[in-house]
């Protein structure tokens, strides 16, 4: 376990009981008593938790942590479901994709997927709100990238408020990928922050087909506010071990689930 996916795990961990002790932290985790000491001292450096003596309690922005700390969490799964979200992707669209780990999975598969790499003029077009994946698209001369306005967020790099939906208004998206902290079969996608929700649900409503993409821990889950809901949605990827009832939940509402 390296120290992004220690931190992580810390603040899973957090959440769940509110509060923690260091010498039980370094026995459940497997390292010494000062490690777990500086990573919590590094978190609550951070406002993601208060240090007491001997321990922690959580803060309230436990629960929408930065990308760099979200990234550590079912790594394996997201890269799946990145990858088999790119490949649905048709040469010449012009696709959607919000911000957080799942969608930048999706980013890195679309730069490299040798049909469309091999060319030197734009073979897709990729809108965004995310400045990370921006970022690693921007230098790629087969993705033509289109960023919207609007104010940064830190904790997942999305761009959000006003500014943000000027270009949307304007455009039409044959397909947007919607990395969301919650689905849910019953009342649909869900984010934590609702300036991120705001600007993903107006996302949802240019794309001519809406794909969410969520690894299996965030499935029957809510969250602060809705993107869209389940009647919005056509297409759910997540990964192989999502429950069987929650697939038939969302297959009755009509979506299309793929596992991977």
């Amino acid at each position: 376990m390296d120290r992004y996916e220690r931190l992580s795990t810390l603040l899973d961990i957090l959440g769940q009981r509110g509060k923690v002790d260091v010498d039980d932290l370094a026995e459940e985790l497997g390292v010494s008593a000062a490690t777990i000491r500086r990573d919590l001292d590094h978190l609550a450096e951070q406002q993601l938790l208060t240090r007491t003596r001997g321990g922690a309690v959580a803060n309230n922005v436990a629960y929408d942590l930065p990308l760099r700390y979200k990234t550590a969490r079912h790594a394996t799964e997201k890269e799946r479901i990145g990858k088999a979200a790119a490949a649905l992707v048709a040469r010449g669209s012009v696709v959607g994709l919000n911000g957080g780990t799942t969608t930048t999975e999706i980013a890195r598969a679309l730069a490299i997927r040798p049909d469309l790499s091999a060319s030197e003029e734009p073979a897709l077009t990729v809108v965004t709100n995310a400045l990370n994946i921006a970022n690693e698209l921007a230098v790629r001369p087969h993705v033509k990238i289109v960023v919207t306005g609007g104010v940064a967020r830190p904790q997942s790099f999305e761009l959000i408020g006003p500014l943000a939906t000027r270009i949307l208004d304007e455009i039409t998206l044959d397909l947007v990928f919607l990395g969301v902290d919650a689905v849910d079969p019953a009342d649909g996608a869900y984010a934590h922050n609702e300036g991120e929700a705001s600007i993903n649900r107006l996302m949802a409503e240019r794309a001519r087909r809406v794909a969410v993409i969520a690894d299996s821990s965030k499935i029957g889950m809510h969250a602060f506010a809705q993107i869209c809901p389940t009647a919005a949605i056509h297409l759910l990827i997540t990964d192989a071990t999502a429950s069987p009832e929650a697939i038939a939940a969302f297959q009755a509402e009509g979506v299309e689930v793929h596992t991977v």
